[in-house]
């Protein structure tokens, strides 16, 4: 954790807070900033990302590589996960693919948290065009580590 982030005060309120550490996530992000990602939307356990498809983006068959529609719903994942401020990491995921993206098209993901118990959870996210087309569905599975993303707690 960077001196930085380490020393920001941990909002009490939940939204604040998810608001908070996805800030913190994508400032030190590079992966998720190169591929041109924004955060639309976040709260706990929910996230929501945009992602436009580069011409670098596409495969042999001119449409956006799975790689690239994985590490958009991957990056949702991570944000809807830590959005409560436990370091949280992927214990595994799944995707299918529904639907080819093309150049120009602006992916949305949506992550929603499923089920949260203990140190493991549970997260769908749709990944859709700017048509609302549905291209693919992605399950990630969650696990709490030791370590949070921001801070110091509020004082009293």
């Amino acid at each position: 954790m960077s001196p930085a982030v380490a020393d920001l005060e941990i909002p009490a309120d939940p939204q604040a807070l998810a608001e908070t550490v996805g800030a913190a996530m994508y400032a030190v992000d590079l992966a998720t900033q190169s591929l041109g990602m924004q955060i639309v939307e976040i709260a706990p356990g929910y996230a929501r990302l945009t992602m436009p498809v580069r011409s670098d983006m596409l495969n042999g068959h001119q449409t956006c590589h799975g790689g690239f529609m994985f590490a958009l719903a991957d990056s949702t994942f991570a944000f809807a996960c830590n959005s409560r401020n436990v370091s949280t990491v992927a214990s595994g995921c799944t995707i299918d693919f529904l639907a080819p993206g093309f150049a120009g098209d602006v992916l949305t993901a949506v992550a929603q948290e499923r089920s949260l118990a203990g140190r493991t959870g549970v997260y769908d996210v749709t990944i859709t065009n700017q048509d609302g087309r549905q291209l693919a569905l992605f399950r990630g599975r969650s696990y709490r580590i030791k370590g949070q993303i921001v801070g110091t707690p509020a004082a009293p």
